[in-house]
């Protein structure tokens, strides 16, 4: 084979490959950092960009989209000293590639290492009962400082989101009795409030059904005396219309007479029904002959005639 061959061959490799290595393609939502001869030169867009070969390099790559990162999980002491395990997801954006590539040698790492310290931070100033029930305020405080920690190393730090808080087994078992207690204490109070209201509404019952009754039996006395006193007054009335009739018929012709017939025989009938319901009677001493009997009768008449 021609040596020259060999040559141009060889010369045409390195050509190719110096400029195929003076090409670069970056894809969307990324950025690479050129640095020319170990300087900071620029950074890459997303296409087709040329580089010098041997003189330019791409020293870092950074993917622009939002990333999310495991927060391990750390013991935490709260404020009444119980340890505590907490662990999250961190959401966080590189904005600037040319800080996050010499801002920090990691920023990624730095931003889980101060979020873990940030959270062992604010735990501390808590009870562990505030821990357990303050989730979104402990997420938005870590979020806020990081946000402004994390600005010279050209990341945003978009949401913390903690995963699991877990209590030494025995604050769980704790809390679990607790709990337990507070539902056995809730359940006693629903069940003497329930009690209280039904004695309630039965005395109120009871009551009621009292004034019901009372109320009834007053009613019904007033009427009773109601019909009493109409019935009275309705006896009057006839009475009063009998001896205004009698009366009338005394003053007519021979209305003494027929007065008194009738009290002949009222006596009479009178004395007979006294003879029928008695085995004993008294009797007057002339009762024996009837002509004396009407005879005694009339001077009743005669009698009440004049008295009146």
């Amino acid at each position: 084979m021609d040596p020259q061959f060999i040559i141009t061959a060889v010369l045409l490799i390195i050509v190719l490959t110096v400029l195929a290595r003076g090409l670069r393609i970056v894809p969307q939502q990324h950025a690479w950092i050129v640095e020319r001869l170990g300087r900071f030169s620029r950074v890459l867009e997303p296409g087709l960009n040329i580089l010098i070969p041997i003189v330019d390099s791409v020293a870092y790559k950074f993917d622009l989209r939002e990333s999310p990162l495991d927060v391990a999980k750390q013991v935490c002491i709260t404020k009444d000293n119980t340890q505590i395990s907490i662990d999250g997801v961190l959401y966080l954006q590189i904005t600037d590639p040319k800080a996050a590539a010499y801002g920090t040698s990691n920023p990624l790492m730095s931003v889980i290492q101060l979020a873990q310290t940030i959270m062992r931070a604010d735990v501390g100033k808590k009870q562990l009962d505030e821990v357990l029930s303050s989730r979104s305020e402990l997420n938005a405080s870590i979020v806020s400082e990081l946000d402004r920690a994390a600005i010279t190393w050209g990341v945003k730090v978009l949401r913390y989101e903690i995963r699991d808080i877990t209590p030494p087994k025995e604050v769980i078992n704790a809390m679990e009795l607790q709990i337990t207690a507070e539902r056995q204490k809730r359940a006693l109070i629903a069940k003497s409030e329930g009690e209280k209201q039904q004695a309630v509404n039965v005395s109120e019952g009871e009551r009621q059904q009292q004034i019901n009754r009372a109320e009834g039996a007053k009613r019904a006395r007033i009427l009773e005396a109601e019909g009493q006193a109409e019935a009275v007054l309705t006896v009057a009335r006839a009475t009063a219309e009998a001896l205004a009739t009698v009366g009338k018929a005394l003053s007519e012709s021979g209305g003494q007479d027929a007065m008194k017939m009738r009290l002949a025989e009222d006596f009479i009938a009178q004395w007979g029904s006294i003879a029928k319901e008695s085995s004993v009677m008294i009797v007057p001493q002339d009762m024996g002959d009837l002509s004396k009997a009407i005879g005694t009768a009339l001077r009743i008449t005669e009698t009440v005639k004049s008295a009146a």
